[in-house]
């Protein structure tokens, strides 16, 4: 089968986004395959390259980094989103002329299209968030 997710929800703000991230440990380890996790709205911020939890807390952020290293998937920030959050890939901090990137290299900055494709190309799509 295969899998697309939709995170709408900021890595801190609950467990929405290590929820997310958990499940998609095991889709993969049952043999399973994501075609892309798309972060929308505040699920932005999982893309975040800076940001550093308090030392009690589970960093959804460092899991989806190392899903997305070991699994070659396709994590992938809303454009819109991903600006209004503050969040800028190389292209778009050089776009906007802005000093540096504040996402994580695991992340790309797309548009709803690709949001448009996962459902195209996936046997199910999942959402995590409000």
């Amino acid at each position: 089968m295969i899998y697309s997710l939709l995170i709408t929800a900021a890595p801190l703000a609950g467990h929405t986004s290590l929820t997310a991230a958990r499940f998609a440990e095991r889709v993969l380890a049952r043999g399973h395959r994501i075609h892309r996790v798309f972060f929308l709205d505040a699920g932005t911020l999982n893309g975040a390259a800076s940001a550093v939890p308090a030392q009690d807390e589970t960093d959804a952020r460092q899991l989806w980094q190392s899903l997305g290293r070991k699994h070659r998937l396709d994590l992938v920030l809303c454009v819109t989103s991903a600006l209004r959050e503050g969040m800028l890939d190389a292209t778009e901090a050089q776009r906007h002329e802005k000093p540096a990137a504040t996402t994580h290299p695991a992340f790309t900055i797309a548009g709803l299209g690709q949001l448009v494709d996962a459902w195209t190309h996936s046997d199910r799509v999942v959402t995590f968030g409000a």
